[in-house]
């Protein structure tokens, strides 16, 4: 199988790099364009806002711990106080046993 001329050519033109010059001509469907000026209105839409809600943030106080948070962490870390106080307590018992059997032992 030969390869003929004009699919040699083609595949020059293709491994070619595309120059950009004044004489390039270009092509653009109006849905094309209608589509690129959508995407960069919505771009732009979405930096705006995203800015603004920044900014608005800012000077938003930070919001107050609500009187239930308040006593739903505090009845957390109590609950954690008093389980940490018994596993203490089982944890001496263990040892004045262990340090029992190692007394009678000698």
């Amino acid at each position: 199988m030969e390869v003929s001329d004009q699919e040699k050519d083609q595949e020059k033109e293709m491994s070619d790099p595309i120059e950009i010059n004044e004489n390039n001509k270009w092509q653009f469907s109006t849905q094309m364009l209608v589509a690129i000026v959508g995407g960069i209105m919505s771009l732009a839409g979405v930096y705006y806002t995203l800015k603004q809600d920044i900014e608005e943030a800012k000077v938003l106080p930070k919001p107050p711990v609500s009187e239930v948070e308040f006593k739903l962490k505090d009845e957390l870390i109590r609950e954690a106080i008093l389980t940490t106080q018994k596993d203490v307590t089982d944890i001496k018992e263990s040892i004045k046993k262990l340090e029992d059997r190692v007394y009678d032992q000698k």
